[in-house]
């Protein structure tokens, strides 16, 4: 009798990482009830709670980051590594996978490249437009690369390359929540045009900062706004929202519920991450991206880009956000041509089936290393 289908997922790191690979576990369970999915991340990082929550059960390794900025702390680092490969041997000893998937973020790394080396075949999804370092250096020994931009063979070899899209939170895909049952939800005013502003979990701080010094032109505007601190900025927001008096402004640390938020919202600000373009795809939402200059190869700033090369997103830097984002998104949003225009371009770029791609390539690799193996 041939034995349960075993399926190692690695990564994480933030819910960017995490949904997808929480998702694209789902769909190889709804297309194999019996597989067995273990996933693999880094100790102290968000995935070592959300993973289990989701239902599945994770075993951390001790890795973190490169220090860009102190090289003399990448001693521990380089230890930490070396600790997490070894680690990662003994887990897929343990758990004779017959393949793994990696998804980005700090365990990625170790976990593929000892899955690799221990001849179990690997599958990389790559949510960028610009590959990282480490998913270049893992793409050499990687059987496929699920990629979510054209123009990847610039990174990795073509023929392993397929273009799947990003896999996003199921709920999103079945959305099926009106504008009106979103504007309750956040006791808004159904006459006035809403823009959502997305912080991120712990918090974006130039889009924070943004809003907290521009208070006043949001309290003279005929526009509100849902607005998304992250957990980290939540308390001085509240005393700026305060000061300021009443304002048509709806404030939170953390949004329960996306999916109401999204349905709520005429235009949303937001960060340049993979898995939150990929939302905005799917929803076909008209988005002002404003790329975090604080991550690896500048990412962020390609994946904005990318779709601004389509005219399917508006895109502020960084560093002038603070000048010229308010002002931006309150003009935009008067402009329903605009608005329909970037909604009807980003959902060109949509991928509604990403997870269930993803878990048929997983599968066929897994399949074959069975029937290559025995077991």
């Amino acid at each position: 009798m041939e034995e349960k289908l075993r399926i190692i997922i690695s990564g994480g790191g933030t819910g960017g990482h995490i949904f997808p690979a929480v998702s694209i576990a789902n769909a190889i369970k709804e297309q194999h009830p019996e597989a067995e999915i273990l996933f693999v991340g880094a100790e102290g990082r968000m995935e070592m709670q959300r993973v289990p929550a989701a239902g599945y059960e994770i075993k951390g390794l001790p890795v973190s980051g490169f220090n860009r900025k102190n090289l003399f702390k990448n001693f521990e680092v380089l230890y930490k590594l070396a600790k997490s490969q070894f680690k990662a041997y003994s887990i897929i000893k343990q758990f004779k996978p017959h393949a793994a998937v990696g998804v980005g973020g700090y365990a990625s790394g170790p976990t593929l490249k000892m899955a690799g080396m221990m001849g179990v075949p690997t599958l990389i999804q790559e949510q960028n437009s610009y590959a990282g370092v480490t998913n270049k250096l893992l793409a050499k020994k990687a059987k496929k690369i699920c990629v979510a931009y054209e123009g990847m063979e610039k990174f990795f070899e073509k023929d392993k390359i397929i273009l799947t899209g990003n896999p996003v939170r199921q709920g999103l895909v079945n959305n099926k929540i009106t504008r009106e049952e979103g504007i309750n939800f956040f006791q808004l005013d159904p006459a006035k045009k809403t823009i959502l502003v997305i912080g991120g979990s712990l918090g974006a701080r130039t889009v924070n900062q943004c809003i907290m010094n521009n208070l006043d032109k949001i309290k003279n505007s005929d526009v509100q706004f849902v607005w998304q601190t992250g957990k980290i900025y939540y308390e001085q927001a509240l005393q700026e929202v305060k000061k300021a008096g009443e304002l048509p402004l709806f404030v939170t640390d953390f949004i329960s519920s996306m999916e109401h938020a999204y349905a709520a919202a005429d235009l949303v600000i937001s960060r340049a991450g993979a898995g939150s373009i990929s939302e905005f795809c799917i929803l076909g939402k008209a988005v002002i991206l404003v790329p975090s200059p604080n991550v690896a190869e500048d990412h962020q700033t390609k994946n904005a880009l990318a779709l601004v090369d389509k005219s399917a997103a508006l895109y502020v830097k960084d560093n002038e956000a603070e000048n010229k984002l308010v002002d931006i998104a309150i003009e935009t949003i008067h402009q329903d041509s605009v608005l329909n225009d970037l909604s009807m371009n980003i959902k060109k770029l949509a991928f509604t089936n990403s997870a269930s791609v993803i878990a048929e390539e997983v599968v066929k690799l897994a399949n074959e290393y069975r029937k290559n193996h025995g077991n």
